[in-house]
């Protein structure tokens, strides 16, 4: 799970947008719904593009999926968007706030058409919707149950 810029502030920045759910909370709810799936999770957040493809990098071959919150990189972000197709497994962009209900420039994701999906609007649940969708996907894919 990939955490883009600024998310490591959530609960503070903006909470009548982004809630009152620290990245920490988020996290711990979404690992402890891994846990139940049987499935092992990485999470990693970074403020820069870069360091962020820097570690999408070194986990090719390594992962089944990848659930990612791109943040602002989300419409402008085309290297991250490329590493992410490099990745070569299904994507799962989420985001807390409904972006398609925003602003005009947020409404545009560089990321979602390399993605399998996009869940929106639905607050910290929706890491863990996109994780339950990313683990079925795979596992169905895979001929699993």
């Amino acid at each position: 799970m990939l955490h883009g810029p600024n998310l490591n502030i959530l609960g503070k920045r903006r909470p009548e947008i982004y809630g009152r759910t620290s990245m920490k909370q988020i996290n711990d709810m979404v690992r402890a719904r891994a846990e139940s799936l049987g499935c092992e999770l990485t999470i990693y957040q970074s403020n820069h593009e870069g360091v962020l493809i820097d570690n999408l990098q070194q986990h090719i071959g390594e992962c089944d999926g990848v659930v990612v919150n791109p943040g602002a990189l989300t419409h402008y972000g085309l290297s991250l968007r490329d590493a992410l197709e490099a990745m070569e497994t299904p994507v799962v962009e989420v985001h807390l706030s409904n972006i398609h209900a925003r602003e005009e420039w947020r409404r545009t994701s560089v990321v979602s058409p390399i993605a399998l999906g996009q869940v929106v609007g639905f607050g910290p649940r929706g890491y863990v919707a996109a994780l339950e969708l990313l683990v079925a996907h795979v596992r169905e894919r895979d001929g699993g149950a």
